[in-house]
C-alpha cells in the first residue's frame, strides 16, 4: 500500500482524505490506513494533508470545530499549531510519536472546511473531482 498512487490518475492520499471529509469512509478507517504506511510516506501524507487544508482557507472556526472531531485534544501540539491565527504548518516536522494526532487533527479540519466549501462555493455549480466522489470511478486498489 502506498500513499501516491491509486491506480487511476488520483493520489491515494487524495482519495483517503476526501472520503474522509464525504463521509464515505470513517477518520478511523483513514487512521488505519495512515498507520500501516512507512514513516517516510507519513511524513510526505501529513505535507499533502497540510497543503489541503491550506487550500481549504480554514478558518479559526474551522480549526476549532475539527479539532473537536478529530479526538485529539486541543492541547496536544497538532491542535494547538492548526489553532494558531494564521495556523501553523509542518506537521511533518512534528516527531514521529504525534504523527498520527497530527494526521487526525488535520483531516478533521479539512473535512470541516471542504464541507463548508462544498455547500457554499461549490454547491450546484462544483466542477472539483474529489468534490463528487460517489461518481467518480474507483480505482483499482481500495485502501
Amino acid at each position: 500500500m502506498t500513499a501516491t498512487s491509486s491506480g487511476d490518475g488520483r493520489s491515494q492520499t487524495e482519495l483517503v482524505v476526501n472520503e474522509i471529509a464525504q463521509e464515505l469512509r470513517t477518520l478511523e478507517d483513514g487512521v488505519a490506513w495512515f498507520s500501516g504506511l512507512s514513516p517516510t510516506s507519513r511524513r510526505e501524507v501529513l505535507r499533502q494533508v497540510g497543503g489541503y487544508v491550506m487550500q481549504a482557507h480554514i478558518t479559526s472556526a474551522d480549526g476549532r470545530a475539527g479539532v473537536a472531531r478529530s479526538g485529539v485534544k486541543p492541547t496536544a501540539n497538532p491542535s494547538v499549531m492548526i489553532c494558531m491565527d494564521p495556523p501553523r504548518y509542518g506537521f511533518s516536522g512534528l516527531p514521529a510519536d504525534e504523527h498520527v494526532k497530527a494526521f487526525r487533527v488535520l483531516v478533521s479540519v479539512f473535512a470541516v472546511a471542504d464541507t463548508r466549501r462544498r455547500q457554499t462555493y461549490c454547491k450546484g455549480i462544483c466542477g472539483h473531482s474529489w468534490h463528487n466522489l460517489t461518481s467518480m470511478p474507483a480505482g483499482p486498489e481500495q485502501a
